[in-house]
């Protein structure tokens, strides 16, 4: 299991506006995510972002087009 999602950044900014606290920013889709969704980036509660995220593209560009760094459906684990 993946330790953490290497897509996942902590941004105190974004979107134009500023916030209090980092909010989690997945780089494989290009925008901010909700905390239930950063729990599968941090692999919490036995989740694996290879296999539990539809979005997630290998960090070394394997699997993913490359185009504009999302995955395509059916990539990243989808069951």
């Amino acid at each position: 299991m993946s330790e953490t999602c290497p897509h996942l950044e902590y941004r105190e900014e974004g979107d134009g506006r500023s916030f209090e606290v980092a909010r989690a920013f997945c780089t494989a889709t290009g925008s901010f995510v909700q905390p239930m969704r950063a729990d599968v980036c941090n692999a919490r509660h036995g989740l694996d972002p290879t296999t539990d995220c539809e979005f997630y593209v290998e960090p070394d560009g394997e699997t993913g087009d490359g185009s504009d760094g999302n995955a395509d459906e059916g990539e990243g684990g989808n069951r």
